[in-house]
């Protein structure tokens, strides 16, 4: 199955809650969530039928799995390491997810949303500790260093997403200065910092079947 192309605010809109797949304008007054439209399909209307437990840990699953762009098979390898690493499996898997290569970019105002990171990353526009870098898989850890490269297109795209950021708020848990182009990981972030838009317990339950 490949990667979802299609309208990011219908996945907001099935989900129930935003998910922030669209950067700034996830935070603007038409967002169909904020404006309460339904869910997408015929019966939209009709969510007051009761979930059961396998499907609302299906939906936790989902919405985390969406925020992030990731396709099942990279998201349960995710689960995995989370499972195999010391301390509790749910706060792990958001950890692990939140220091993704991408999403750090992303969270550093290099890109407006994190699929626009994404792709920065695969066009080799940013470097992790002087060298460059094209995964965004790649899991950080406090110390490491990015940087966008010095060339007046990845500036430039760098630059105009940053401006875009402005309203949005910095993790503690990262730096960034703006006139380098230059970030770096300060600590793990806590569950608090990373504030989940899910039940990551129910995730585990899910995956513990």
């Amino acid at each position: 199955m490949g990667r979802y192309t299609g309208p990011s605010c219908r996945q907001c809109r099935r989900a129930g809650t935003k998910l922030f797949l669209k950067g700034a304008r996830c935070y603007m007054s038409k967002c169909p969530v904020d404006q309460g439209h339904p869910a997408p399909g015929m019966h939209g209307m009709r969510r007051s039928r009761k979930i059961s437990e396998y499907g609302r840990q299906l939906r936790e699953k989902q919405k985390l799995r969406q925020q992030f762009g990731m396709q099942e098979g990279q998201f349960r390898r995710f689960y995995e390491r989370a499972l195999r690493a010391r301390g509790v499996t749910g706060e792990n898997l958001l950890q692990m997810l939140e220091l993704r290569l991408d999403n750090v970019v992303y969270r550093m105002g290099f890109a407006v949303s994190r699929r626009a990171a994404r792709q920065f990353v695969l066009h080799k526009h940013v470097t992790l500790n002087g060298r460059t870098a094209n995964v965004p898989s790649i899991v950080l850890k406090p110390g490491d260093v990015v940087v966008v490269r010095e060339r007046p297109r990845s500036r430039d795209q760098a630059t105009h997403a940053f401006e875009a950021a402005t309203g949005r708020q910095m993790p503690a848990w990262l730096s960034v200065d703006p006139k380098t182009f230059r970030g770096e990981v300060l600590a793990v972030p806590t569950r608090e910092e990373i504030a989940p838009v899910v039940e990551e317990q129910a995730i585990v339950e899910l995956y513990s079947r």
